[in-house]
């Protein structure tokens, strides 16, 4: 029977399990736990393939606990009353470990019908998700578990899996594999962290492989075909999308033109040209703002350019774009004091208007009376002191001028006008 590689060389014992030192390595808390046999129901939070599954298989075996998986995907209530049913009996003498994967695909009914079971100690949960469990785990369940988190697998790591694999297939196929320079530092780096990934790349490589005597040559060409886009981790319902679009935000505002572009690369090779135009958009009101105020137009039409032009062609304005915000001078004052003003109308703040602001239509002919406006355009320099904010709220302040030149420009001229 076929047995995929990554399943064949899924790690036995937590020295083998790559890339998670942080709560694996030597005297760290996780490892501590299962090396003690006293585990506590947990939350094994992180991307694909980084080794849940592997781990909850080695805490199964160090702690001789009848082990039972479910995806919660496809199960239901009826498959955790088949497991609860099997509770001291001769199949669980010890109790059980239930890994539930996808925890997050559970309603709450269904995470709630594991509670008695997980409190009173008979079911010791390992629950497993791609998803922040803060968000997508009820709080009945987080607050009788310890939530570990499993980092994306860097390719130093994800290197010594690789050439863990290669070693094995030169094994099972009697081939001496002679890699090119690169191939398998492209394919640890393109996996995105995922090991999983990277194994089936080094399986698809040898079977797609013309032997050349007891020697196989693995090619950079080949290995960037079998890998293509694997590293790419965007799914519009997952954290990633949104770090993602987050990461390219905070770069811009940090004025970062590296990262910046670096953050769109990734969004753009993974098809998502549509949400960073948005987020470019918003970035160019949000952060940059009054300091470069023609930024907004132009960066209306780099992206107006992307969308008729498409993928490739896309990312030059798109580039040039993200680089120009990276570099521009920034101003969040605008937004900031519409903001402050929500603020104060979302309370009731604000009633009614000054008199010399209401429409002059409104007076009726019973009840007419002198508006009392003050035309600007007829006074000096185009102003003129008058009270504009409703009564309550008279001499509230929500805009400040940011310290870039242009407002401090500004702030100069209205206040030698204004005699401040």
């Amino acid at each position: 029977m076929y047995q995929p590689l990554a399943d064949l060389l899924r790690p036995t014992t937590l020295d083998e399990v790559f890339g998670q030192e942080h709560i694996l390595g030597k005297g760290a808390v996780l490892r501590r736990l299962i090396d003690s046999g006293k585990v506590p129901n947990m939350v094994f939070y992180g991307p694909s393939g980084t080794g849940k599954t592997t781990v909850a298989n080695i805490i199964a075996k160090q702690t001789n606990r009848t082990l039972y998986k479910l995806n919660a995907t496809t199960a239901s209530t009826a498959d955790i009353k088949e497991i609860v049913s099997q509770l001291d009996t001769f199949m669980a003498p010890n109790g059980v470990l239930l890994y539930l994967d996808e925890i997050q695909s559970f309603n709450k009914k269904q995470q709630q019908s594991l509670l008695e079971h997980i409190e009173n100690g008979k079911i010791t949960l390992i629950a497993s998700t791609t998803e922040n469990p803060y968000f997508y785990v009820f709080n009945a369940i987080l607050s009788r578990s310890t939530v570990f988190e499993f980092k994306q697998i860097d390719s130093a790591a994800a290197l010594k899996a690789v050439k863990r694999a290669v070693e094995h297939m030169e094994q099972r196929t009697a081939l001496q594999a002679v890699p090119e320079e690169g191939a398998l530092e492209y394919i640890a780096g393109a996996c995105g962290g995922d090991l999983r990934k990277a194994l089936n790349a080094v399986e698809v490589l040898f079977s797609a492989g013309i032997p050349d005597g007891d020697k196989l040559n693995l090619t950079l060409a080949d290995a960037k075909a079998v890998t293509q886009k694997s590293a790419l981790r965007a799914d519009r319902d997952g954290d990633n999308f949104y770090d993602l679009l987050s990461a390219l935000q905070k770069s811009i505002r940090g004025s970062d033109p590296d990262a910046a572009c670096h953050y769109l690369a990734r969004l753009l090779e993974a098809g998502q040209m549509q949400a960073a135009c948005r987020r470019l958009m918003v970035i160019a009101a949000e952060d940059v703002g009054l300091a470069f105020p023609q930024i907004i137009p132009i960066v209306n039409a780099c992206v107006d350019m992307a969308l008729k032009l498409g993928m490739p062609e896309a990312r030059i304005p798109l580039g040039d774009a993200a680089v120009l915000m990276a570099t521009s001078p920034k101003s969040n004052s605008g937004h900031i004091a519409l903001d402050s003003a929500l603020t104060d109308v979302r309370k009731g703040r604000g009633l009614g208007f000054p008199r010399q602001l209401q429409n002059v239509h409104a007076d009726t002919y019973t009840q007419e009376r002198e508006q009392g406006y003050l035309y600007p355009h007829d006074y000096p320099n185009h102003w003129v002191k008058q009270q504009y904010l409703p009564d309550d709220l008279e001499g509230t302040r929500y805009y400040e001028y940011g310290p870039n030149k242009l407002e401090q420009a500004a702030k100069v001229y209205w206040d030698a006008i204004k005699g401040r």
